[in-house]
């Protein structure tokens, strides 16, 4: 098998399986907390953010960053050139949409909330950090769902055009 297509087939499996933890977030665990009380939601929210920062999970979300990067640098000189041109619309999507909100969107109201101790503060503040941030966050991940699906899908095309 060539390098280039272990590299399309990693990319794709990595996207894909980002794309799951995203939708999965959206579609069940935030609605899920969310009909929790201010202060259940926020403990859930900090205690599921500090879970996730794991060796799988990281590996996982560097791994797709890295990989969807790669595809298109070892597929450069593609016939017809319109797969080369989905294969960069896919890196721009993902590191965009996926990379770039979370790097700069989540983690950082991720962070807040880690250095909160909820425990101290009182139940106007709750409600405050949870107004301000909820909202927010679900909104980003929803973005990083619709991108990191939209990867996935260009990624998944791309290789049936370039195999077909």
């Amino acid at each position: 098998m060539k390098t280039e297509t272990i590299i399309l087939a990693t990319a794709i499996l990595l996207t894909g399986l980002m794309a799951g933890i995203f939708f999965t977030w959206s579609n069940a665990v935030k609605p899920g907390i969310g009909k929790l009380s201010d202060l259940e939601y926020l403990r859930a929210l900090q205690s599921m953010n500090r879970v996730i920062l794991n060796k799988a999970f990281i590996g996982i979300f560097l791994g797709a960053v890295i990989a969807v990067a790669l595809v298109p640098i070892f597929h450069f000189k593609l016939s017809p050139d319109n797969i080369f041109w989905i294969l960069i619309l896919a890196l721009v999507t993902y590191w965009i949409g996926v990379f770039g909100i979370t790097v700069f969107g989540n983690i950082p109201l991720n962070e807040i909330l880690d250095k909160i101790n909820l425990e101290s503060i009182a139940l106007e503040e709750i409600k405050a950090l949870r107004t301000s941030t909820e909202v927010k966050w679900n909104n980003l991940n929803l973005i990083r769902s619709i991108s990191s699906g939209i990867t996935f899908a260009l990624l998944i095309i791309s290789y049936l055009f370039i195999k077909g």
